[in-house]
């Protein structure tokens, strides 16, 4: 590849080359929301939490959903609707404890 010659009044170490759409947001978003920099130990105990949740999660799941076959088997309308809003509001709850333990976490709690 051939390289054009810089004029001799322009010093090539002075030479700014524009920034990308990427490079320009990715310096905005640091700016307004620096990045936390995890510790491993961190890491690992984030990851723990996030496993404790789906396990449990699914172990819910796995219960209720049981017992909203039963229900909807027997014709039970308001028993299915009744099981299914706990069984949303049981995900929500393990969701919200977990985004609270990581935060903690974070914060070095």
């Amino acid at each position: 590849m051939h390289q054009l010659p810089l004029p001799s009044s322009q010093p090539t170490a002075n030479l700014h080359f524009m920034k990308s759409a990427y490079e320009l947001a990715m310096e905005r978003l640091e700016s307004n929301a620096p990045s936390i920099h995890l510790t491993d130990e961190q890491k690992d105990r984030i990851a723990a939490v996030e496993a404790k949740c789906k396990a449990d999660i699914a172990a819910k799941e796995l219960l209720l959903q049981g017992e909203i076959a039963k229900a909807s088997a027997s014709g039970s309308g308001n028993d299915v609707e009744q099981l299914r809003r706990q069984l949303a509001d049981e995900i929500r709850r393990f969701e919200e404890k977990r985004d609270r333990e990581k935060e903690a976490i974070r914060e070095g709690k």
